[in-house]
């Protein structure tokens, strides 16, 4: 069997090349480069994200199919629902982003190592200084129980993890991410990898073709800024606002 040479990037304007590779392995389109922000920034947009082990170099995915969940499509199932109608969580935009990371990086039960090393943590610890990560926070009792965070580019955010210490927080987290940017006029939510959690809550896989395309139309012109909490906290969940529930 031929072997398949990863290209090793020396400057952001590879990702060019890196993200019409044809033959990716499960997504890997290239190795090497940096966690800078111009190079954050032009990966992101080319679609290509950093996943890689604390021993490893620098790898950058973009798999195909894509995972992603369009704001209007998500689906608020009968437990989801009264965890949102009870407000069981105060949920808060960009008031710890650290906090949050670091609770994503934590082990899981499940074991094994996280993905989210040190250099990665500072790395988006800085996009978020910039304005361009987001934390979205579940708080009961000034305890942070739950939330994600991920980057928004133009009119797609880019999810990177979640977590939750309490059940439904991170549920409630992801609902309240797409009533808002639904509200904002956001195109898409990129959850980059299948899982079946992901699926049972709304979001579908589409071609790499068809996710880079609404990338040229959707993550174009950037407004970088915090975001007010003041925003997901106007966020009223009765029957109207879960019209759209799938509940069993």
């Amino acid at each position: 069997m031929a072997s398949l040479t990863i290209p090793w990037l020396n400057e952001p304007a590879d990702f060019a090349a890196a993200s019409l590779s044809p033959d990716a392995p499960d997504g890997l389109v290239a190795a090497g480069g940096e966690l800078s922000p111009p190079w954050l920034l032009a990966a992101y947009r080319r679609g290509i994200f950093p996943w890689f082990n604390k021993d490893d170099p620098i790898l950058w995915w973009s798999p195909d199919p894509r995972l992603v969940l369009f704001p209007r499509e998500i689906r608020v199932h009968r437990s989801l629902r009264q965890a949102l109608r009870q407000q069981r969580f105060d949920v808060r935009l960009d008031t710890d982003f650290p906090a949050v990371i670091a609770a994503c990086a934590a082990p899981r039960k499940s074991g094994g190592d996280t993905w989210i090393v040190p250099a990665m943590q500072a790395a988006y610890g800085r996009m978020h200084e910039l304005g361009h990560a987001h934390s979205v926070e579940c708080w009961r009792e000034e305890r942070l129980v739950g939330g994600l965070y991920g980057l928004a580019l133009g009119r797609v955010f880019f999810g990177e993890s979640m977590f939750s210490l309490e059940t439904d927080a991170s549920k409630v987290a992801l609902a309240h991410l797409a009533k808002l940017l639904e509200a904002r006029n956001f195109a898409m939510i990129d959850c980059q990898m299948t899982t079946s959690h992901l699926l049972s809550l709304g979001a579908r896989e589409i071609t790499r073709t068809e996710f880079c395309a609404g990338l040229e139309r959707w993550a174009t012109e950037d407004t970088p800024g915090r975001w007010s909490s003041g925003q997901v906290r106007a966020i009223a969940w009765n029957d109207s606002a879960t019209r759209r529930s799938h509940a069993p």
